[in-house]
């Protein structure tokens, strides 16, 4: 499965808890963990909707599917809320973030920019449809 390059990066939008993160990590034994935490991208909401969740997706997965073998959980001992991840044979799936309401702005912020960002077009391709007409016939 691969990154959504356009997503943002968690150390872009949330850079405290970006750090915070690496830091837990790192303190908890999981340096493989750490060092990918820094490159974590906001792929999309949880989606439940509560006040008190700020959790996001850190790769694309189906919403209520279960993640199968190879998943852990690593739950993480932050100065306030929870912070648990879930973890899939060495890739961050998911950031469970509960009871950090400063952090809801800038999360849906984001994810909101990157939902109505332009799509860049390849150059060729719009080049071939402007001399072609679009059929690709020249």
């Amino acid at each position: 499965m691969e990154q959504d390059d356009a997503a943002p990066l968690v150390r872009d939008v949330l850079p405290v808890l970006a750090a915070e993160l690496v830091r837990l990590l790192e303190e908890e034994g999981e340096r493989e963990l750490a060092i990918c935490a820094h490159d974590l991208r906001i792929v999309a909401d949880c989606g439940c909707g509560d006040d008190f969740c700020q959790s996001f997706r850190t790769e694309p997965h189906p919403p209520g599917t279960p993640f199968g073998p190879g998943h852990r959980n690593v739950p993480l001992l932050p100065d306030r809320g929870y912070l648990i991840l879930d973890v899939v044979h060495g890739r961050i799936m998911f950031v469970e973030v509960l009871d950090r309401p400063e952090l809801r702005p800038p999360l849906t912020a984001a994810l909101t920019e990157a939902l109505t960002a332009p799509v860049a077009v390849p150059v060729t391709a719009s080049v071939d449809a402007a001399l072609t007409g679009g059929d690709g016939a020249r």
